[in-house]
């Protein structure tokens, strides 16, 4: 077995550390700027600068959510100079920081369903961009996801065919699931310990799995198996954080949050 390092999992490393620059992480990785740009987004369906936006986005949101006031969460997410970021994080939030945490006081969001290559799909939107997506038939019950995600916010059905905003961020999620690239920023919102796994699934290459196990051990917590899959369990992005790649040890499926069928119909997808 070759001990070669992969260039973009040492670049996606190096961003999990630290805030590195494209040039910095082409030096650390002998790539030229443009190929590891070019092949970053590839594999993963960003550019080494988004997945960094999102990173810090998703400690923010943690923190938000956790009760944390607004000041102190974009300092320990990373932010330099919260009057700064202010804006550009509420463009990703989908609301201003201090409305996201009070579960979207105040906040308009409309939601619409959309045909998938995975199925139905609720795509949810402010009016500064994408707060939710959700996977399933059940509208009613989608929507009630969406509520308890944003409890004070006020909620709205509306048909995206009419809706100029909303539109094309449906097609967007459509061209994802569908395994197409789109620029569709993801929102890791969890614990510590389950964005590790989450950022580990998105490692694993297209037409390949690994067991719960194994999984944990590449974390070094050789004894967290049932850590990790009740991670993978709690993943809200289907296909995007590729939890349908684990599987138990002896090779058979084990859970999957959108049901058995669509991951081994994932899987074949992928290995064709």
């Amino acid at each position: 077995m070759s001990n070669k390092t992969d260039p973009l999992q040492q670049a996606r490393r190096l961003l999990d550390e630290g805030e590195p620059t494209l040039a910095q992480l082409a030096s650390r990785t002998g790539l030229s700027a443009s190929h590891l740009q070019r092949r970053f987004r590839a594999r993963y369906g960003i550019s080494p600068a988004e997945y960094l936006a999102q990173k810090k986005l998703g400690v923010l949101k943690s923190a938000l959510r956790a009760g944390s006031d607004v000041t102190t969460a974009l300092y320990d997410a990373g932010y330099g100079s919260p009057s700064r970021v202010y804006e550009q994080s509420s463009s990703r939030l989908g609301m201003t920081p201090a409305t996201y945490r009070a579960g979207g006081s105040g906040v308009e969001i409309r939601w619409s369903m959309v045909d998938t290559a995975l199925g139905k799909a609720l795509v949810a939107a402010t009016e500064r961009g994408i707060c939710a997506i959700e996977l399933g038939g059940d509208a009613e019950a989608l929507q009630a996801r969406l509520r308890q995600e944003f409890p004070q916010a006020a909620i709205e059905r509306v048909d995206a065919g009419r809706d100029e905003f909303l539109a094309p961020r449906l097609r967007a999620v459509a061209d994802r699931l569908a395994g197409l690239s789109a620029d569709l920023p993801l929102d890791l919102m969890g614990t510590s310990f389950q964005k590790r796994v989450w950022e580990a699934l998105m490692k694993i290459p297209a037409g390949q799995t690994l067991s719960y196990a194994t999984l944990a051990q590449q974390l070094g917590q050789p004894r967290a198996a049932r850590a990790v899959a009740s991670a993978c369990a709690r993943n809200r992005l289907a296909v995007v954080v590729p939890c349908h790649r684990i599987v138990r040890g002896d090779g058979s499926l084990g859970g999957y949050r959108w049901g058995l069928p669509m991951k081994q119909s994932l899987l074949e997808r992928e290995r064709a």
